[in-house]
């Protein structure tokens, strides 16, 4: 077990997944507040880094490409304060930072977990119903259907056309975006059929000029998203086997599986794969699980 706790949440690692506890004070991002608990497991990892710095540092998760429909929404648009899998540390928790790094990187290697794409969430997303407010419209979401309500902010072209009812069968894509510069951010839905247009007019879109994050209408989003089918995939996370959200499947720990990857270690620093260091840090990984 590894575990690091500092105000600005808590991370625990228990050799199957990685628990991640936003930091209660005022300061968290609101977004990842409304995210809450994630349960991310060994296989969704791609790596993990530790980054010093003068006055303590920061602790980064990199997952792979598919394993989570949030990241599939606003991986790469966040700013660092709302990013969930990024953890500042302070000074007196370096040492505890290095240890987590080192066991997730052991238990990666141990695992062998294919560095590339994922062709199903490993994550469930965020659950429903849900609803967002952001700008120009109310967004509410059931697992099934979309439902979009103006605000007084809305343009008279989305006005005018009423509140949306959206079937979730009829989406084929969602995109969102923060405020960028003088651009405003948006939530679009992308329909069979619609018509491309300008967010600020398209009735299957909400947009906002001010909230650089919108809000949670990204928890929205990501709902919807790991309702689709996957990218690299063909099924829904709600209908891919290991999207289960917090439950946990604890096959790895008996002793015949425990000695089945010291057996493939062994043929792989026999094959020049592991470097000796490699190998024995592996190794001793392994052991203390007997």
């Amino acid at each position: 077990m590894a575990e690091v706790i500092v105000r600005d949440g808590t991370w625990t690692f228990d050799g199957e997944r990685v628990r991640i506890v936003p930091g209660g004070e005022r300061k968290i991002h609101n977004l990842r507040q409304a995210l809450g608990e994630l349960a991310v497991p060994l296989t969704a990892l791609a790596g993990v880094t530790y980054e010093p710095a003068r006055k303590g540092g920061r602790l980064r998760l990199r997952l792979r490409q598919g394993a989570d429909p949030f990241l599939q929404v606003a991986g790469g648009k966040l700013a660092d304060e709302a990013d969930p899998y990024r953890l500042a540390i302070d000074q007196d928790s370096a040492g505890a930072a290095e240890y987590f790094v080192d066991e997730i990187r052991n238990d990666l290697l141990i695992a062998q977990v294919p560095p590339g794409e994922s062709d199903r969430y490993l994550l469930a997303g965020p659950s429903v119903p849900l609803s967002a407010t952001a700008g120009d419209g109310t967004v509410s979401f059931d697992g099934k259907r979309i439902h979009i309500e103006w605000t007084d902010w809305a343009e008279e072209v989305k006005k005018a056309s009423g509140p949306r009812e959206i079937a979730l069968e009829d989406v084929v894509g969602v995109e969102w975006t923060p405020i960028v510069g003088w651009t405003n951010g948006f939530l679009r839905f992308r329909v069979t059929g619609a018509s491309a247009l300008l967010p600020k007019h398209d009735p299957n879109c909400i947009s906002w000029g001010m909230r650089r994050e919108g809000g949670t209408s990204s928890l929205l989003a990501a709902a919807v998203v790991a309702r689709l089918p996957h990218p690299f995939g063909s099924l829904p996370a709600a209908l891919a086997e290991g999207a289960t959200g917090d439950k946990t499947h604890k096959s790895g720990d008996n002793h015949d599986a425990l000695l089945q990857k010291l057996r493939e270690l062994g043929e792989l620093h026999r094959d020049g794969v592991l470097t000796e260091d490699e190998f024995t840090t592996a190794k001793q990984a392994i052991l203390r699980r007997f």
